[in-house]
């Protein structure tokens, strides 16, 4: 076979209707070996655009034509072997490439059929290539094409993903569904420009930890897409890291306020930093019964109060302010839920203090601990509920989410009392 020696190796595999071979005609192959290898240049593009000209030799002028019009006639040829991709991804010819691109682009829905098939991997890898291309209007026409492509392949979608200019990278990054949540946040993690981490925030649909990333890069505008964003998952614990990041970010208080089921203890936090115009949104809130739009009503009232009425005199301890309130009978769980959802922490310390009949050094120690069992049995010691509990395991000790301690049916301690006992024990209350 001389110079064809190992052309049926490289095209041989599964028969599809892509690249259906020709029938072998001996003498007919024999003749077009001929014209491929010394032929003139029209009887090489006869052979490059004819469909009936076997695999082998169009492989062959893919591979080692010199006319980069017979190349480009070659990518339009249906028969041309989708094998032949890789070789022409290289091509010296921008234009050859770009026809490549367009044509297996069109056959990505064909060949998505069977991912795991050879084919489908000659297709993603050329298309690989070509989204590395240092042409950028190659980069551009890829972008274009597969940003909303059903069968974008995630390998290049990553790659152009990556890409260092907005306009190949931002399409991909905003609309293209086939990016994986891996390649987002590796992106993410990368601390790219605002712009891309604005378009990763916008995306129809915005994963749980994506969301998580996007909020942790602090970018303001970012955030504020993402909290606008119905698409995007946010779950109560991040709702929480963002309420709290959102009393020195103003710009993230109204979205919030806004956003569909927002969580009841959610709104009691908002409600103890936002102005009146995004209270006077939490309070009117369709999707709050009449009972728990009372309630928001009534905290406010509350927060003011505790802001107002319920102040330290000056020069007054925590610890002595804590005991004035006892001793008026205005010292109860609410206020002291208030205070924490007001970041009035030495109010808290001093309250837990006061109630476990101890000092604020005492429990700053159980806080810094971090031990979920500690404050649920402290919270027990101090008469104060489940509920409120694992509002400090969350919000005053910042416990990790693997180690909370739950309410029981909502609403009751979870442990036994012998245990809480025990635990109080250990820690030095009798």
């Amino acid at each position: 076979m001389g110079i064809f020696s190992g052309l049926t190796d490289k095209i041989t595999g599964k028969s599809t209707k892509i690249s259906a071979p020709s029938k072998n005609d001996p003498a007919r192959y024999s003749d077009e070996r001929e014209r491929a290898a010394s032929g003139s240049k029209g009887e090489r593009m006869n052979l490059a655009k004819n469909t009936e000209t076997h695999r082998e030799i169009l492989y062959y002028l893919a591979e080692n034509d010199p006319d980069p019009k017979i190349r480009r006639a070659l990518v339009q040829n249906a028969s041309l072997p989708v094998q032949a991709s890789g070789v022409l991804a290289k091509d010296d010819d921008v234009d050859v490439r770009l026809a490549l691109a367009e044509r297996l682009i069109k056959l990505l829905p064909e060949l998505s059929k069977d991912k795991q098939s050879q084919l489908y991997a000659y297709a993603v890898q050329a298309l690989g290539t070509l989204a590395l291309d240092e042409v950028l209007k190659i980069r551009l026409a890829l972008t274009s094409a597969l940003k909303d492509h059903a069968y974008t392949p995630p390998k290049v979608a990553g790659q152009l993903a990556r890409d260092v200019e907005r306009q190949v990278s931002e399409p991909i990054l905003k609309f293209c569904a086939a990016l994986a949540d891996d390649d987002l946040l590796d992106i993410l993690s990368k601390h790219p420009a605002s712009w891309a981490i604005q378009a990763i925030a916008s995306r129809s649909h915005v994963s749980g930890d994506v969301s998580t990333a996007i909020i942790r890069t602090e970018d303001v505008p970012a955030g504020q897409m993402l909290i606008e964003n119905e698409g995007a998952e946010l779950s109560k614990e991040l709702l929480m890291e963002i309420v709290d990041k959102a009393r020195t970010t103003p710009e993230w208080q109204k979205p919030t306020a806004l956003r569909k089921a927002l969580p009841y203890d959610i709104v009691q936090s908002m409600m103890s930093f936002v102005d009146e115009h995004i209270k006077n949104i939490l309070e009117s809130r369709e999707d709050f019964d009449e009972e728990t739009r009372s309630e928001v009503a009534e905290i406010a009232k509350r927060r003011v109060a505790f802001a107002t009425e319920h102040q330290a005199l000056d020069g007054e301890t925590s610890l002595a302010h804590v005991k004035r309130l006892d001793k008026k009978k205005l010292l109860n769980e609410e206020l002291v839920a208030d205070a924490l959802a007001m970041r009035e922490t030495e109010f808290v310390l001093a309250a837990l203090a006061h109630k476990a009949k101890t000092n604020e050094d005492e429990i700053k120690k159980i806080v810094d601990m971090k031990s979920a069992k500690s404050i649920v049995s402290l919270c027990w010691h101090c008469k104060f509920s489940m509920r409120f509990a694992f509002r400090l395991e969350q919000e005053l000790c910042h416990i990790p989410k693997a180690e909370l301690i739950y309410p029981k049916d909502g609403t009751d301690f979870p442990l036994p009392e012998a245990d809480m006992k025990w635990q109080m024990e250990f820690l030095g209350f009798r």
